[in-house]
């Protein structure tokens, strides 16, 4: 709202014998256009002429950029995504948190990105039902597009940087028991789904022994093994891995009779062929009796037991993928046998 006001000069103007509209300073207007301060003088003193100006300025839109829409700005941003080269699941993440987003807006008749403000994504943030990292990295998400919007001039701030992270309630590391391993295992001999079998226990062996992502699990070829070393570009960090395969896991493999890939036609997205074997997945662990399995516990299961057997940090970040060894400390700084050691040790020196 732009409001008219007096500059007045003392020098050459006692205003205090004057009324406010009869004296003959200079008027200017102040107030917030199209986001922005606004700021300057009308040229000229008389009153009624500069309150014309004003109403001419806020509905012609002068000197006022063009205003741009939520859903504009939203799709400029999976443009510039799919141009920089993104990977197909960070793009459907983006996507999802801009169908929510614009889902939003259009239940609280908002349009423009101008009417983003601060207490309005906290708004947007209460009606989330994500929880913890979730949570955490959907607002990484947002403030990562605001920051687009802002970088292209669309918003003087960045609004997303005002909302504060949630916080977050990690939960400790639980890997697969050797109990759990068996039985998964024997549960893969009377799946329903003959077809399967040999395809789920060849699968649960590969995640065991290899401490694959799911993603990069599933989409496994012939030609990425060779004499029982597995060697791939991780699609998630595009970190280059070679792990030697127990005889198990290459035994189970040896049985799949395929031409390209072990678990994946090649026709479908690596999504969707992440999703059947999760769905699969989910019936073996419950045919196992095995109580909150998921593909990323297999992981966990190949760090701790390399941990245990006193493997390097450094060793074990490598063998995973992960770009830094800070990430693998994060997670499993708890299995380090050689430092609870050192720790052990150093509280003893104090006796």
């Amino acid at each position: 709202m732009l409001k008219v006001y007096r500059r007045h000069n003392p020098a050459r103007c006692d205003h205090k014998e004057r009324t406010w509209r009869r004296c003959s300073c200079p008027l200017w207007v102040d107030g917030a256009l199209a986001g922005k301060r606004y700021h300057k003088t009308l040229k000229t003193r008389n009153w009624d002429r500069a309150q014309k100006k004003v109403q001419k300025l806020e509905a012609d839109g002068q000197d006022q950029p063009k205003q741009k829409t939520i859903f504009d700005a939203t799709e400029s941003f999976i443009r510039d995504a799919e141009a920089r080269g993104l990977r197909p699941p960070s793009v459907y993440k983006y996507k999802l948190l801009f169908k929510q987003l614009n889902a939003f807006a259009t239940a609280k008749g908002l349009r423009y990105l101008i009417e983003c403000d601060v207490d309005t994504l906290r708004r947007f943030r209460e009606s989330w039902t994500n929880k913890n990292f979730s949570a955490r990295k959907k607002l990484e998400a947002l403030r990562t597009f605001f920051r687009f919007v802002h970088d292209s001039g669309w918003l003087p701030i960045n609004p997303a940087l005002s909302i504060k992270p949630p916080k977050v309630d990690q939960p400790p590391t639980l890997p697969f028991t050797q109990d759990d391993f068996e039985k998964v295992l024997k549960a893969c001999d009377i799946y329903p789904n003959k077809l399967n079998r040999v395809r789920l226990r060849a699968l649960t062996l590969i995640l065991r022994y290899s401490g694959l992502r799911i993603t990069d699990a599933v989409t496994l070829s012939k030609k990425q093994i060779n004499n029982g070393v597995l060697t791939l570009r991780t699609a998630k960090t595009g970190t280059d891995v070679r792990i030697p395969l127990h005889p198990d896991a290459v035994a189970a493999l040896e049985a799949i009779q395929t031409d390209h890939y072990y678990f994946w036609s090649g026709l479908s997205t690596k999504k969707s062929c992440v999703g059947d074997y999760q769905r699969a997945f989910k019936k073996l662990y419950k045919l196992a009796g095995v109580k909150n399995g998921h593909a990323h516990r297999w992981r966990d299961t190949f760090a701790v037991e390399l941990l245990l057997k006193r493997v390097p940090v450094a060793d074990v970040a490598v063998l995973l993928g992960h770009q830094s060894v800070k990430i693998t400390e994060k997670s499993y700084s708890p299995w380090v046998i050689a430092r609870q050691e050192q720790l052990e040790e150093t509280v003893r020196n104090t006796f």
